[in-house]
């Protein structure tokens, strides 16, 4: 199913409507996660493989899923940085880059910031909706790429972390 620019209007207007902070949507095809905060609705999504049935007389065993490698698109210097250890943060869709939730407000992380996995470290703003940004992994805030409200293509590299030992 496709949505038009005025389905997700429509959608994002009954939302706001509502007393809700949060809505969770799964299907099994993708799981969507809204949540309302202070600089507007954030979104969190992931894309799901289909389950591998398994019956008693398989004897070969299930795949496990295989995360896609970090994209290190929109960097000058990839080698250098891959031999320092470094890992990119991508941009998850096209849109524009915030470092902070809100105009004003403190930015998520500044180089030498430590970071976990679940660590917001950006908001990139496609088609009106904030989606959050994770680190993904352990470690210091190495270096911010992009400025500040500039747009980015998927799989930009925003930041790039030194993972911890």
């Amino acid at each position: 199913m496709d949505l038009t620019n005025d389905d997700v209007a429509e959608i994002l207007a009954l939302l706001d409507s509502l007393p809700y902070d949060e809505l969770d949507l799964q299907t099994p095809r993708f799981r969507l996660t809204l949540r309302r905060g202070p600089g507007g609705w954030t979104e969190e999504s992931q894309t799901l493989t289909e389950p591998t049935p398994v019956t008693a007389a398989s004897s070969a065993p299930v795949p496990e899923p295989v995360a896609p490698e970090p994209a290190t698109a929109g960097v000058a210097d990839e080698t250098e940085w891959d031999a320092a250890g470094l890992v990119a943060v991508p941009a998850p869709l096209p849109g524009t880059f915030y470092r902070a939730p809100r105009p004003g407000a403190a930015p998520f992380v500044e180089v030498g910031g430590e970071v976990h996995e679940d660590t917001v470290v950006a908001i990139v703003e496609t088609m009106k909706l904030m989606n959050s940004v994770h680190a993904g992994l352990r470690g210091r805030v190495a270096e911010i790429c992009v400025q500040n409200a500039e747009p980015v293509g998927q799989g930009t590299t925003l930041m790039w972390i030194e993972p911890d030992a």
